[in-house]
């Protein structure tokens, strides 16, 4: 199957991308992957996304970002890729159903997956008291205590910006040290409202209808060991991220944690008519609406590209 432009990833990215490519006329094909809406799907409500004063639900979002690709004629396909060939166009993408695709230009939005501890409490309260994104969703734990994994520098940015909503912030470190930077660890030890718990693992979460709380132990596996509970509202990883670009990366230039590198402020990959937009690109903001914004760019470049041929 040929088309003019494949579209990987069904994320704010991929289906921006889709609608300004479909208005275009290309027609685009986009695979959706095995999580359809991305990460986004994963939270509850969104309130920070333009347009909508009162908020709107995640998947109500996403369902309707799908509608409009496929009203300016998007063709989607629940497929994900599993091997590609950039080395000459048309460009070849092999997918799970075993079927091969051959495009003229390609989009790459497959996102970054946030890291997780391995709990199964993880999953049942995911939406529900676990999140991977202050940003996103601090605003719903104002005056309230919150808990936020991680020592590195991303670790103590969401410790910070949720000091300035909730009532109090624990830093839970299995680490006798914080890995940020000097700056960062002096901000977050000088500010009165989080305290940073050294040495301490979570082993569980518990709630009835979300999360109350943590099941916590110090010192795990050394003299002193301790293990206890610590009455929380909201539990924050912020272990990192994981770009989605493994398949990508024997043709695309990635940086040392994965993410693909685009020529300065564009989407362009370096190889013409490849393109990246969103999180899978983007180490820094990790927000929808930034995504929405570099699927547009990319659609516009790929426009261009097509054109020429």
């Amino acid at each position: 199957m040929h088309t003019q432009l494949l579209i990987v990833g069904s994320g704010p990215a991929g289906y921006t991308a889709a609608i300004y490519a479909g208005r275009a006329g290309l027609q685009p094909t986009i695979l959706e992957g095995i999580q359809p809406g991305g990460q986004l799907t994963i939270t509850t409500e969104v309130e920070n996304f333009p347009g909508f004063p009162q908020g709107v639900d995640a998947n109500e979002l996403m369902l309707n970002m799908r509608q409009q690709a496929e009203r300016f004629g998007a063709v989607i396909r629940s497929e994900s890729v599993i091997r590609t060939d950039f080395s000459q166009r048309p460009y070849r993408l092999w997918t799970d159903t075993d079927t091969e695709l051959t495009a003229d230009s390609v989009i790459i939005a497959t996102g970054a997956s946030a890291k997780y501890l391995g709990l199964a409490d993880e999953q049942k309260y995911m939406g529900q008291g676990v999140s991977a994104c202050a940003t996103c969703d601090g605003f719903f734990y104002r005056k309230k205590v919150v808990a936020v994994v991680g020592g590195g520098d991303t670790a103590c940015e969401e410790a910070l910006y949720l000091a300035g909503l909730a009532a109090k912030v624990y830093m839970i470190v299995r680490k006798p040290f914080l890995r940020a930077s000097q700056i960062m660890q002096q901000r977050v030890m000088d500010h009165p409202s989080i305290e940073i718990l050294f040495e301490t693992n979570t082993l569980g979460l518990y709630g009835e209808n979300g999360v109350e709380g943590a099941h916590l132990i110090f010192k795990k596996g050394e003299q002193g060991e301790r293990t206890y509970d610590l009455p929380i509202d909201g539990f924050f990883l912020a272990i990192g991220h994981r770009p989605n670009s493994e398949v990508f990366r024997p043709w695309v230039s990635v940086d040392d944690a994965g993410y693909i590198q685009t020529e300065g402020d564009t989407p362009r990959t370096g190889i013409a008519g490849i393109y990246a937009a969103g999180d899978v690109a983007d180490p820094h903001y990790r927000q929808a609406v930034v995504a929405a914004g570099s699927g547009a760019k990319a659609a516009i470049e790929a426009e261009k590209y097509l054109k020429t041929l």
